[in-house]
C-alpha cells in the first residue's frame, strides 16, 4: 500500500497549511506514519511522526511549536497542521509508513515505493 500526501500549495511566510496523507488502494495500517520532506538539492528527512496506537508524537527540532501531527483511525488519515510557516519550509512533503516514538523517527523500509508528495512554498 503506498501512502499519499495532499494539501500543499503557495503560502506567505507566518501562513498554515494542514496536509493529509492516505492510503492509496487500501487503509493505512501501520502503526507508524511519518512526514518527510525534501528541499530542492537536499535530502529527504523526517519532520514529524505518529504512533498510531500509542498516540506518541515526534517533532524535528525546526518544526517543535510550529506543527502539529493528528491520526484519524476513523478516517483513516493522518494529517500534519503548520503553522508560523518559513521559508526554509519550502520543500516536498511525503509521508510513509516509519517507527516512531517521542524520541526519534525511523525511515521506511529500502522497499517502500515512494508516493509523489505535495509541494510546499512559502514565499511573499
Amino acid at each position: 500500500v503506498q501512502l499519499q500526501a495532499s494539501g500543499g500549495g503557495l503560502v506567505q511566510p507566518g501562513g498554515s497549511l494542514t496536509l493529509s496523507c492516505v492510503a492509496s488502494g487500501g487503509t493505512l495500517g501501520y502503526y507508524g506514519i511519518g512526514w518527510f520532506r525534501q528541499a530542492p538539492g537536499k535530502e529527504r528527512v523526517g519532520v514529524s511522526c505518529i504512533n498510531r496506537a500509542s498516540r506518541m508524537t515526534y517533532y524535528e527540532d525546526s518544526v517543535k511549536g510550529r506543527f502539529t501531527i493528528s491520526g484519524d483511525n476513523a478516517e483513516n488519515t493522518v494529517k500534519l497542521l503548520m503553522n508560523s510557516l518559513k521559508p526554509e519550509d519550502t520543500a516536498t512533503y511525503y509521508c510513509a509508513p516509519a517507527p516512531c516514538d517521542v524520541q526519534a523517527m525511523g525511515v521506511p523500509r529500502d522497499d517502500y515505493s515512494w508516493g509523489q508528495g505535495t509541494l510546499v512554498t512559502v514565499s511573499s
